[in-house]
């Protein structure tokens, strides 16, 4: 199937899709109501406006450092996945957009990077815990938090993942343990963007890569991981001849693909890619 993933609710009913993801709350932290006709997506420790108002609730590595958009290698600014009235208020939107759909697809969740967090909460928590590993204590936070939120989707529960399939990289990043999180999830989407897909050996790799790290079970004889997963791709100014190429190579690994943020280009790649995989017929002169 094809979705897309779209900030604008006229676009959600496009007859080109099968699907479509709302952005309820995005890394910016502006705010729309859930609908009722689309998955509703929520940023859940990405949040622009939220660390701008409040600094204190700011991830922090050993040295003070800052989970912002001011560090290298934060697009974003995140918030800390302990703060307990953020997530009680995270947990409140997700049971929001549950009651209008019973499909929630959660992202932006985990820890920023290694390192993080070491504000006084982070490290009182970690203390007070039954964990002598750091990393496997925040891993317990963030499956605690999404198990949490589970509980509260009704039906399908997507989770947004890093585009990173190497064994053991998501875990020492963000804190995510796989194995721990698909008891909890219903499918993960791996984002998989690029400016131009003019070459996709890289697509293919990483889109293989998370075939095997979910369970390797996704075969090309069409049988399903044992945590389907999704992936995304980027249609903004893409040339449609180039997504095309790009949707052929990752439908090959992934149960659907989804594009984000250009719902007129993405719809534009779907009818031409179905226009050119039908049969015709050539007719020539008696």
């Amino acid at each position: 199937m094809y979705g897309v993933v779209t900030r604008n609710k006229p676009e959600v009913d496009w007859p080109e899709f099968d699907l479509a993801f709302f952005e309820v709350k995005d890394v910016t932290g502006r705010p729309a109501e859930p609908i009722d006709n689309a998955v509703n997506m929520v940023s859940c420790f990405g949040d622009n406006a939220a660390a701008t108002d409040n600094p204190d609730l700011v991830p922090i590595d050993e040295e003070g450092t800052p989970a912002t958009r001011d560090q290298t290698y934060f697009d974003w600014a995140y918030i800390c996945p302990t703060h307990e009235k953020y997530r009680a208020g995270l947990l409140e939107i997700i049971s929001d957009c549950a009651a209008v759909h019973g499909d929630v697809r959660l992202d932006d969740v985990g820890f920023p990077r290694e390192g993080y967090c070491h504000c006084d909460r982070c490290e009182r928590q970690f203390a007070d815990s039954q964990f002598e590993d750091w990393s496997k204590w925040r891993a317990a936070v963030i499956t605690d938090f999404v198990a949490d939120a589970a509980e509260r989707i009704p039906g399908r529960t997507y989770l947004t993942l890093y585009p990173d399939p190497y064994p053991g990289h998501l875990f020492e990043r963000a804190g995510l343990d796989i194995e721990a999180l698909a008891e909890h999830v219903d499918e993960f989407v791996v984002p998989l963007y690029d400016l131009d897909y003019g070459t996709t050996y890289w697509l293919e790799t990483i889109a293989r890569g998370f075939r095997s790290a979910l369970g390797g079970a996704y075969d090309l004889d069409g049988a399903e991981p044992e945590t389907p997963f999704s992936i995304e791709l980027y249609a903004v100014d893409v040339d449609i001849d180039n997504l095309i190429h790009a949707t052929e190579v990752a439908e090959v690994y992934c149960k659907d693909v989804l594009y984000g943020y250009d719902a007129s280009q993405a719809a534009a790649t779907i009818r031409r890619k179905g226009a050119d995989s039908r049969d015709g017929k050539t007719y020539h002169p008696e």
